[in-house]
């Protein structure tokens, strides 16, 4: 049949994200005040008519990225770029989906440009009549007095669109998706670039860019996350085209978004170490010029941002904030809740405990991809998908931190098929107004266990091969000649 055509595809998605769009005008998150009426409450019936549309436009676009990434893997050839932008398209003037972040986005730039200290006080500290105040209003709860836990390159960012928009609703949010489309273009142009031949590039935008959990999230959502993984993988696949400097100042701006792109520094210094033959020089160089690039650019974007060094001690603030994808929250909690008469002591020991792991993990793979055992970027993929299973907080989204690395190299693999089972599970976790209802986790559930089942029943064949990108598989035949 034509719909399960890469066209009919094509077709498929672009109805579906035209369906999430529409629907988000009724059911979206929605601005408290400031919408300029265009994104207003528009009653009870209309606001359950946009939920279930929205649902089930995400659902035909879950299918139609399904469908298309299996065509992808048994090697038709299609025009992944024209899908993108074929589905990318109607989220453009959508209103904020599925999250409330953006206003927190659009109220810290309000707080710089105010004089307020953005790591020590959160939106709530904005004044009427203030830039921002609007924003404030439409903050989620949790984060109402949160203090920011994003780098100062982030905040320069918001701090340009607030200025000229006057901190207004709809034109901020307007801004900050230009940003998540430049974060978007970023994303394609590495995971082409770290990709192998034409095939596999095709392979990695879809599972990177036409991911629908980065479609609702980054652009519907407007999530900084894709900022920081577009300037982070820049940066790797400069860094292994040779010019690690240049890369590891990408790595280190993408630091000064979201901390998590740091882990990018190690695999960068493995990169380093084994072009120099992997002796002691080569490994000393690895270790430590990475992180005084980067941590050149943090100190000089700081004092650039004059926001002050905060953004130090509020790297943690999120964790105190309870999400139920967290495995060792929820662990720690239930064990909180047996052993003591309050939780949280027993449940900050669990937290730290998932997070030594992680870290035990992430040096391991390192080690093996300075062996030559494994690809240092699919090694870096998946470290940051251990980090994110084993955080004290864990979001949706943060599943592309690694997904995104890992499909610019082993897209076909197996652990590229079961992220992308992953992927099309999570989106059904939060709705579109960005609360995450019991029947998001029911969603989600089934729609994992569907898609582990098939995973088992028809797995797709190996790729013929998950070797270094093509810069690094250079510079690695050059090392082991010399």
């Amino acid at each position: 049949m034509w719909v399960f055509s890469a066209s009919g595809c094509r077709w498929l998605g672009a109805a579906g994200s035209l369906a999430v769009a529409l629907g988000g005008w009724a059911a979206g998150t929605l601005p408290v005040r400031g919408g300029g009426g265009l994104w207003e409450p528009r009653g009870s019936a209309l606001t359950v008519a946009g939920a279930v549309l929205a649902y089930l436009g995400l659902t035909l676009l879950v299918a139609a990225w399904w469908r298309y990434g299996v065509l992808l893997a048994r090697g038709v050839r299609d025009g992944v770029l024209r899908t993108l932008v074929w589905w990318t398209a109607p989220l453009l003037l959508a209103p904020p989906l599925y999250s409330a972040d953006v206003y927190s986005y659009i109220a810290q730039g309000g707080m710089v440009l105010e004089g307020h200290d953005v790591y020590g006080g959160g939106p709530s500290v904005l004044g009427p009549g203030e830039l921002g105040a609007d924003a404030a209003a439409s903050v989620g709860g949790n984060w109402t007095d949160t203090p920011a836990p994003y780098g100062p390159v982030f905040l320069l960012l918001a701090e340009a669109v607030v200025g000229p928009t006057g901190g207004a609703i709809v034109p901020a949010v307007l801004g900050m998706r230009l940003i998540a489309l430049g974060a978007l273009a970023l994303i394609v142009w590495a995971v082409r670039g770290l990709a192998g031949g034409a095939a596999d590039r095709d392979g990695a935008v879809w599972l990177a860019a036409l991911n629908p959990l980065l479609l609702i999230h980054v652009v519907g959502g407007m999530h900084n996350d894709g900022l920081m993984i577009g300037l982070m993988l820049g940066g790797v696949l400069l860094a292994a085209r040779g010019r690690w400097v240049l890369g590891c100042v990408l790595v280190g701006l993408a630091m000064m978004v979201k901390s998590p792109a740091a882990v990018a520094l190690l695999f960068i210094g493995v990169m380093i170490a084994r072009r120099d033959g992997g002796g002691v020089r080569g490994v000393a160089k690895g270790l430590v010029l990475p992180g005084l690039v980067a941590g050149g650019v943090a100190v000089a974007a700081t004092l650039a941002a004059g926001t002050g060094f905060g953004w130090l001690r509020t790297q943690s603030v999120a964790g105190a904030i309870h999400t139920a994808l967290s495995v060792t929250s929820d662990l720690g909690l239930a064990l909180g809740t047996l052993l003591a008469d309050d939780p949280d002591p027993v449940k900050g020991v669990v937290q730290k405990l998932g997070l030594l792991v992680a870290v035990g993990l992430i040096l391991a793979l390192a080690w093996r991809a300075w062996k030559g055992r494994i690809d240092p970027v699919l090694g870096l993929g998946l470290s940051l998908v251990a980090l994110v299973a084993l955080s004290p907080m864990v979001q949706p989204w943060y599943l592309l931190w690694g997904t995104v690395v890992v499909a610019a190299v082993a897209w076909h693999s197996r652990a590229g098929q079961v992220l992308a089972v992953f992927s099309a599970a999570l989106v059904y976790e939060t709705a579109p107004s960005g609360h995450t209802p019991w029947y998001g986790f029911v969603l989600a559930g089934c729609v994992l266990a569907l898609g582990l089942v098939w995973l088992r029943r028809d797995a797709w064949p190996p790729a013929a091969s998950v070797a270094p990108a093509d810069g690094l598989r250079a510079d690695l035949r050059e090392a082991r000649s010399r």
